[in-house]
């Protein structure tokens, strides 16, 4: 039993590491805009760098989770994402931040497969669904992550210094967490292969070439197929980590520009959003136990679309502050259920399955920001977030379709 808390805790404390990295970079986004010189179309295409690097790291991942265990690429990727975190602070041009933000999307996906890997074999331990408390740290990272970022700019400190101090707690985090984490045995059976070109001197060229387009054939055919396999839960983590990467990057921006809050109060619908989400997290579990996970699939979709409708519909401080914490509720257990859905599916390895539904799910959450720029930049943010509320309706429609052993 202590082993079991130490592995849960361990883990734990990794979640609240990638959240508290994201939101450090979030919460000074409009800074390091600033410093630039950017317009919002202009970090709108700086912010299209972290689904690319999500992008690249798919593949990347599913391997290496497989071949050598969610721990030691775990480990690798947490460093990586902390120490690429401060150079962001230090770009000087926009295709500096760009590349940049390449790369800390690249370690951020590797960092988040490979935890979700670790939370559902933290699962099997239990024998129960835990998965949305994992979810719940890095919802209570993100808010802590967002309030160290304003009183950092309230200090007046730069922020390379501050992206310093977070990555100096996130070294820590992985030292002393490491030990405890799942030792996943590598996956090393080796699949069935068609004849391989190299060796083979007696095939001609034209040959060669032949076998490699078969091959390369049936794994194009095998990895559509466990897209397919796991298309609905790809489509509700997608549509609602899009909402969730707009309430990160934009809030703060529409609580200005729309409802017209005073510096000092434009930060309170990001606060209302984060603070709910990580409360729900923590009653997400029990509440799914006594409704099942299409009926709680079902109500975030209309929570989060609802939230949004009101905050567009009636722009003022109060229905905003509603409208975000209505969409906090909302987006709350969606991944969480999504994630361990994935992870205890039989298409494909833990790792792969996770890389799979991850990765798509995490390309809304980065590819949402980007998309809020450039429709803000031909009309305006209350259209963009009109958008948003139709990918919260999708998460009612699609979660009807989700099958559960409920």
């Amino acid at each position: 039993m202590p082993q079991k808390r130490a592995t849960r805790i361990a883990v734990s404390s990794l979640f609240f590491l990638t959240g508290l990295c994201f939101a450090s970079w979030g919460s000074r986004i409009a800074a390091i805009q600033q410093s630039l010189h950017m317009s919002d179309g202009g970090l709108g295409t700086a912010l299209l760098a972290l689904p690319i690097g999500s992008v690249l790291s798919m593949p990347v991942a599913g391997y290496m989770i497989a071949r050598f265990g969610s721990r030691h690429v775990l480990m690798v990727a947490a460093i990586c994402y902390a120490i690429i975190l401060p150079t962001l602070g230090l770009a000087q041009a926009p295709w500096q931040l760009f590349c940049i933000l390449m790369l800390f999307g690249f370690a951020g996906n590797m960092a988040n497969i490979a935890v979700n890997t670790q939370a559902v074999a933290v699962e099997a331990l239990y024998g129960r669904t835990i998965m949305a408390s994992f979810h719940g740290l890095w919802s209570l990272a993100g808010f802590t992550g967002a309030s160290i970022g304003a009183f950092m700019a309230g200090q007046g400190i730069a922020p390379y210094q501050h992206f310093l101090l977070i990555t100096s707690i996130a070294v820590v985090i992985v030292a002393v967490s490491a030990k405890y984490t799942v030792a996943h045995t590598a996956v090393r059976e080796k699949p069935k292969r068609l004849p391989s070109v190299e060796g083979q001197p007696q095939l001609s060229t034209i040959k060669k070439i032949r076998l490699w387009v078969l091959k390369t054939q049936v794994k194009l055919r095998g990895l559509w197929s466990l897209v397919m396999a796991l298309r609905v839960l790809g489509v509700i983590a997608f549509c609602s980590m899009i909402c969730e990467g707009t309430m990160f990057d934009w809030s703060v921006v529409y609580f200005k520009k729309v409802i017209l809050a005073p510096d000092g109060r434009a930060g309170i619908g990001l606060s209302a959003f984060m603070c709910t989400m990580a409360s729900f997290r923590f009653v997400a579990d029990w509440l799914t136990t006594r409704m099942g996970h299409r009926k709680v699939l079902q109500l975030s979709g209309i929570l989060t679309a609802s939230g949004l409708l009101i905050a567009v519909a009636l722009p003022y401080f109060v229905t905003g502050v509603l409208g975000f914490l209505l969409v906090g509720a909302g987006v709350s257990s969606v991944v969480p259920l999504v994630y361990s859905a994935a992870g205890k599916s039989k298409k494909a390895e833990p790792g792969v399955a996770l890389a799979t539904v991850s990765t798509v799910g995490y390309l809304g959450f980065l590819m949402g920001p980007p998309l809020i720029g450039f429709v803000a930049q031909a009309s305006s943010l209350v259209i963009s977030f009109s958008i948003i509320a139709v990918m919260g309706a999708c998460i009612a429609v699609m979660g009807s379709r989700i099958k559960t052993a409920d």
